[in-house]
């Protein structure tokens, strides 16, 4: 009986100890960080603010510098959609464009105003995101948020996700995920 506890116990630490020893083997600046949607993976990356990976269709991520486009092609991205308008801080449109033209990536520039919302632009935004030759697609802002409810949208309304799934997947992604949560449910509501 005791050969048989003792067993058990060694049994229980290898199936706690070893992940944990796997883990600190394989510390990289790019490991995901775990969320509240296991679907999402955050990944710290240089030039990207707020970056996050929902499988392999999508990234999302706050204000990108143009220094990025290598890492997104070479992570497998196809486009880039910028969701920033040219009057926000710090946005370097016309180098963001050049760097992913040079790195082979398709860069579409949709800018949303949330504070003055133009249908079509998010109706352009859904048709980007959707295009088969597009994916997989990078969509940015300043903070992910805008890209989290824009996602979100695109979840309920083309896809075909509840409410409560595509929320919690756009609470992963966003930066302020109140805020994006609720554009999302705003606008799904209006239409």
């Amino acid at each position: 009986m005791k050969k048989f506890r003792l067993l058990s116990v060694v049994l229980v630490m290898m199936l706690v100890v070893s992940p944990l020893l796997v883990s600190c083997q394989h510390t990289q600046k790019q490991a995901p960080v775990p969320t509240f949607n296991a679907h999402v993976q955050k990944v710290e990356i240089s030039g990207i603010r707020n970056f996050s990976r929902a499988g392999v269709e999508a990234g999302f991520g706050g204000a990108t510098q143009p220094s990025a486009m290598n890492w997104l092609k070479n992570d497998g991205f196809v486009s880039v959609i910028n969701l920033r308008l040219e009057s926000e801080e710090d946005v370097e449109l016309d180098a963001s464009r050049a760097a992913a033209k040079k790195a082979g990536l398709k860069y579409i520039h949709l800018p949303l105003d949330s504070d003055n919302v133009d249908p079509k632009i998010i109706d352009d935004i859904l048709k980007a995101v959707g295009y088969e030759t597009n994916n997989p697609v990078y969509v940015h802002c300043a903070s992910a948020t805008r890209a989290a409810a824009l996602w979100m949208i695109k979840r309920v309304t083309v896809d075909g996700w509840d409410i409560d799934k595509a929320s919690d997947e756009a609470g992963a992604i966003a930066e302020r995920p109140d805020a994006a949560i609720a554009f999302a449910t705003q606008y799904i509501a209006s239409q």
